[in-house]
């Protein structure tokens, strides 16, 4: 099984791109892994914010495939410990999906349309984070479930 993080937009704070760098260097120790950025929409300023998911939102889906399994980080979505995301994957892996996809959408959420095609919604908590900042703590729970899955001494209980 292959990971993908799917973001809108660039990280700008040097502080995030460095946290960012030490996770993306340590995940594909244990599972493919990859970032793809999606370009920030142009004249975003002239667009409603309903017009701006819309875009943001066929950008999104042109990135998924069919096979794909589409997981969006969203503020309504299901809540789990760090042990329990690490049994998540697990069981992604066991089910023979070949990619798992997760998004982190623009400062508005997602389209109608984004949230018909995902197969679920996860949230990292009840508070509002920036969606840069949720790159990073994103990152770091992939990370940690990884080494709860392999009994590495990273997550302590």
């Amino acid at each position: 099984m292959k990971i993908c993080l799917l973001v809108i937009g660039k990280t700008d704070q040097d502080y995030l791109q460095k946290g960012l760098g030490i996770f993306m260097k340590r995940i594909p120790h244990y599972i493919p892994f990859e970032m793809k950025v999606i370009a920030d929409l142009k004249n975003s300023r002239n667009l409603s914010e309903e017009q701006q998911k819309e875009k943001e939102g066929e950008l999104i889906l042109q990135q998924v495939l069919s096979p794909d399994e589409l997981f969006l980080l969203d503020e309504q979505g299901l809540e789990a410990s760090s042990v329990e995301f690490a049994r998540f994957l697990e069981k992604k892996m066991l089910s023979g999906i070949k990619k798992l996809v997760f998004v982190i959408g623009g400062p508005y959420g997602f389209s109608p349309a984004v949230y018909a095609r995902s197969n679920g919604k996860i949230s990292l908590s009840k508070m509002t984070f920036s969606h840069q900042m949720v790159r990073l703590i994103f990152a770091e729970q992939l990370y940690r479930a990884f080494t709860i899955l392999k009994g590495e001494p990273y997550h302590h209980q």
